[in-house]
């Protein structure tokens, strides 16, 4: 095996290196005055049993988590296979984000997008920095699992499909 030759301070590199590991895909979502708000995140991480606790990591340069931040709950959905539309919308800096999506409000304000493989009820728990992200970890307060719904898988730099 040849030693690394590479410094990774190059962003763009970085990011190429970074889509090597595949991942799903969640949007997080809640209810602004019956108006919902809601993002994509790629790097989502089941972190504790005992609390429950999942991870979510966002630009610093996010305009909707500040106002995600302010939710007593959020709404987390894991996106499934052909719910890439979703994601992009949902990704997208302009326009109506929920143009074209199924989604349903709890009482407490989360939104869940319909379809999704899991429905996570969660609370802001605590931030923490992560260079030009921050790290947000949720604490779980209910769910709603959907197992034999195949996930949205985003590798590459695109969505991709699991193969049996």
């Amino acid at each position: 095996m040849s030693p690394l030759s590479t410094e990774p301070t190059d962003p763009l590199l970085l990011r190429r290196a970074f889509s090597c590991f595949p991942s799903g895909v969640t949007a997080m979502c809640a209810s602004d005055s019956r108006t919902p708000v809601g993002m994509a995140a790629s790097t989502f991480t089941p972190v504790s049993l005992a609390p429950p606790l999942v991870l979510v990591c966002i630009q610093d340069t996010s305009t909707t988590w500040p106002r995600l931040r302010e939710r007593h709950r959020l709404g987390l959905s894991v996106l499934a296979e052909g719910q890439d539309g979703i994601c992009r919308s949902l990704a997208d800096k302009k326009g109506n984000r929920f143009a074209g999506i199924d989604w349903e409000a709890d009482d407490d304000g989360s939104v869940y997008i319909h379809n999704a493989s899991l429905w996570l009820a969660c609370s802001p728990y605590s931030e923490l920095p992560g260079g030009d992200h921050t790290i947000v970890l949720l604490k779980i307060h209910g769910l709603k699992v959907e197992p034999d719904r195949e996930p949205l898988v985003f590798h590459g730099s695109r969505f991709r499909r699991l193969a049996v």
